[in-house]
């Protein structure tokens, strides 16, 4: 299933760029998001190496998603389409 990466999470004040925003195809509310859970994301960078991410939770009441990246994602990730499998 295919997603886009939104934003990094965070607030007024900070961003938390190990933790991003996905927003995935077909998946607009919160009952279709919960299936998703646990579920291993890979973003290919333009260099061709992948970093591999988890959904960890869901954000918000709209089947948006949040996924955590060990080592995090640069700012060029934002807009990107990304892979859930």
């Amino acid at each position: 299933m295919k997603a886009r990466i939104a934003n990094y999470r965070g607030s007024f004040k900070t961003q938390n760029n190990l933790q991003v925003i996905l927003l995935a195809e077909g998946v607009s509310t919160k009952d279709a998001a919960k299936k998703l859970l646990g579920k291993k994301v890979i973003w290919p960078n333009p260099r061709g190496r992948k970093l591999l991410g988890k959904v960890t939770n869901l954000h918000g009441n709209s089947g948006a998603l949040r996924a955590r990246f060990p080592d995090g994602v640069p700012g060029q990730a934002i807009g990107a389409t990304v892979e859930i499998i």
